[in-house]
């Protein structure tokens, strides 16, 4: 028999669809701009077809506002991104940004992730994926919910290209731990850290004014890059 993890019927999700309140700006955007830059995730695509062009191609799990995923698309032009996100807000958010700068290489689900990488991403075809302080669910009964598992480490081991990485990044210590413990546990993915733990932030990464202010206050901010074997 299946475990609840692996059986894609009764799959423990680790998020909860809050909406929050949707600013008339982000509510124009999905109105005016989803055709323009949302995919359908009951579609099947070519996605070099769908960006016309063949180059590398990212996801980003979870991009909340969209603030750094649209600084890393305007700073790396060659690279591709697919961003997941299920609230609203946050899609509406990063269609205005795209738009206001122009951005054509930025597509977004706003669907499950998990859902998404595993039956519309094809084996062997990604240059990387990002996890950027994803839900910590502190609570030890709420650990489950944490996308970070051994199943998530398989899948991405499928998806990710020979070399293609993984970049994790969380202020949760205890997370960090776990993710560490949980990666390094997996077949097909390794450590880029020097020391096997950690690795500090790439500049690809954009802080972010959550981040920059945590920092301030001292806070811990835990960067994880394993690439796959």
């Amino acid at each position: 028999m299946l475990s609840a993890e692996k059986n894609p019927t009764h799959r423990i999700r680790s998020f909860i669809r809050r909406q929050g309140r949707i600013t008339q700006g982000q509510q124009l955007a999905l109105e005016c701009h989803w055709d323009r830059y949302c995919l359908d995730p009951d579609a099947d695509y070519d996605f070099k077809q769908v960006f016309g062009r063949a180059a590398p191609l990212i996801v980003e799990i979870g991009f909340g506002t969209g603030d750094s995923l649209a600084k890393m698309a305007a700073a790396n032009p060659d690279n591709d991104y697919i961003g997941i996100e299920v609230h609203k807000p946050g899609v509406g958010h990063l269609m205005l940004l795209l738009d206001q700068q122009g951005l054509t290489n930025v597509r977004i689900y706003c669907h499950d992730a998990i859902d998404i990488i595993e039956h519309k991403v094809a084996d062997n075809s990604l240059a990387g994926v990002h996890l950027f302080f994803p839900d910590p669910w502190p609570k030890k009964k709420h650990h489950k919910r944490r996308i970070v598992r051994p199943s998530f480490v398989e899948l991405l081991a499928r998806k990710l290209q020979p070399n293609g990485y993984f970049h994790a990044a969380t202020d949760w210590q205890n997370y960090a731990e776990h993710m560490l413990e949980i990666l390094s546990a997996g077949a097909g993915l390794g450590n880029t850290s020097q020391t096997g733990d950690y690795c500090g932030r790439p500049e690809y990464r954009p802080l972010t004014r959550f981040e920059q202010r945590g920092l301030r206050l001292g806070h811990g901010v835990w960067d994880l890059i394993f690439r796959r074997k």
